[in-house]
């Protein structure tokens, strides 16, 4: 990201054009008034590490989404794990061999950029199909040979910027053994997903055949969390764990065996579907769903008029689903349900 120098002229230039934009445009709406918070930024007179702090993250994000945008329509899986495992071990085999079992089903990858199994997921998926995201740190951590050099490569100098984008932009995660960092991550997505700030996607932690650590990380979660009740026990349905690279991939790719994606609207979940379902799949859904939406029930029809701003998403079927926002288990079960359902063909389209 190298540093670029504006005129005044320039900068009143560009400013006087940005404000002729129609007040009908939805971006320029919200272009205004982000414009308008830097100018505040003018008047209360924050210390200079706040200010550098609000632009260093400014221009991070502004990088980092115009480097994602041409690949927001090919799915991509964030790969977290340990920087310290050499390529010798069972572990650097299995993530590299998990990586490119999910190139072939169309998936990209999403790495640190570091050593270790972030190194093995870039190799396994090669240069084309990786992105890295790396952090700058005291000690300085170097990009892997993988992936360094490559326009798909991002610094990032805040780990909290960094997250974003391994949150933002995946559509799964998977978790290889590692220390606090690792544990870091994974907590930051289980987080995301267990307070709804996150669309839905699967989680698996990937360990080697009698492989024992997450193993005990699940104990700890059900013995000193679920049965204290600091989490609910239908959260345990937020990740699978796992001990082959197929078995990962399977359970990433099975998620969107029917699933598309998600949104709400109004109040209103809805589920977007690769494909229609019979009514009596919809009515055994209601039967199976009963227990975990009391009074409510869901229907399948098509594309809401609010999501009229999404045109390439128009034609997927629709489940219109009661959630309150409030159990991500639950919602991940309904999932799990929708995938299970065996695909009949075609069928009449819903209203």
């Amino acid at each position: 990201m190298a540093k670029q120098s504006i005129s005044v002229e320039q900068l009143r230039k560009q400013v006087e054009e940005f404000l002729a934009l129609p007040h009908s445009d939805p971006q320029a709406a919200i272009l205004k008034e982000l414009l308008g918070a830097v100018l505040r930024l003018n008047t209360e007179r924050l210390d200079m590490l706040d200010l550098k702090i609000i632009h260093r993250s400014l221009k991070e994000m502004r990088y980092a989404f115009r480097v994602f945008k041409p690949y927001r329509h090919q799915r991509k899986v964030s790969i977290f794990g340990s920087a310290r495992l050499p390529s010798d071990t069972p572990l650097y085999d299995l993530a590299r061999r998990f990586a490119k079992l999910l190139t072939q089903e169309g998936f990209m990858v999403i790495t640190g950029a570091g050593d270790g199994i972030m190194r093995a997921a870039n190799e396994g998926a090669g240069r084309e199909n990786s992105f890295g995201v790396n952090i700058l740190l005291p000690f300085e951590q170097e990009a892997n040979p993988s992936i360094v050099d490559d326009p798909k490569l991002i610094t990032f100098k805040y780990f909290f910027t960094r997250k974003l984008f391994f949150a933002r932009e995946s559509h799964a995660s998977a978790v290889f053994p590692g220390g606090f960092g690792t544990h870091d991550e994974c907590f930051e997505i289980l987080t995301l997903l267990q307070t709804g700030k996150n669309n839905p996607h699967p989680v698996v932690m990937l360990d080697v055949p009698g492989g024992t650590y997450w193993l005990r990380w699940q104990r700890f979660i059900q013995e000193d969390m679920v049965a204290t009740r600091l989490v609910s026990p239908e959260d345990l349905n937020l990740f699978r764990i796992v001990d082959s690279a197929e078995a990962a991939v399977a359970e990433i790719a099975g998620f969107y065996r029917n699933y598309h994606s998600c949104r709400f609207v109004k109040g209103q979940l809805v589920l977007r579907l690769q494909h229609l379902l019979t009514a009596e799949q919809v009515d055994r859904l209601n039967e199976q769903i009963a227990h975990l939406y009391p009074g409510g029930k869901l229907e399948q029809r098509s594309a809401l008029p609010e999501e009229a701003d999404e045109p390439e998403l128009l034609a997927l079927p629709r489940l219109v689903v009661p959630y309150d926002r409030r159990s991500a288990g639950y919602l991940r079960q309904l999932i799990d349900l929708v995938n299970a359902l065996p695909y009949v063909g075609p069928v009449p389209s819903p209203a």
